[in-house]
């Protein structure tokens, strides 16, 4: 440590180093206190709880599928149908469940004209739902 002189008159000069014992002192409380405190920690209580077992109650809303090929012919859950029939058909299905979902399914090279016509009929049918179906797998 370092104390001023006596022999200046009395006059202390300031102090030029830093004093660490304080800081040395306090860690090694810290250090202390986590070697006690760390063996508390890894220690566990084994407890049985009980197993729940339930599954999701997802209801999922009626949909309806239509497919529509290159060369634009369409198809109402797998089975054929012309345009004119759509809207007849929509009308329908939405007077019997409004929640119904229209997935439309559409070849990689069919027109967009026809896919707009039939997401224009089932808009106007009242379809509120309207979603596409895409196979990623295929290239």
């Amino acid at each position: 440590m370092a104390f001023g002189s006596l022999d200046n008159g009395g006059r202390q000069a300031p102090m030029s180093e830093i004093n660490v014992v304080p800081l040395v002192d306090v860690m090694l409380v810290l250090l202390i206190i986590f070697i006690i405190t760390a063996p508390l920690l890894t220690h566990s209580v084994k407890i049985d709880l009980p197993k729940a077992e339930s599954n999701p109650n997802i209801t999922q809303p009626e949909h309806v599928e239509v497919a529509i090929r290159t060369d634009g012919s369409l198809f109402w859950n797998g089975e054929p149908v012309a345009l004119e029939e759509l809207s007849a058909r929509f009308e329908m299905i939405v007077v019997q469940e409004p929640n119904t979902e229209l997935h439309i399914r559409a070849d990689k090279l069919s027109h967009y004209e026809h896919v707009a016509r039939v997401m224009s009929i089932g808009a106007q049918a009242g379809m509120a739902r309207i979603g596409f179906i895409t196979d990623p797998t295929k290239e």
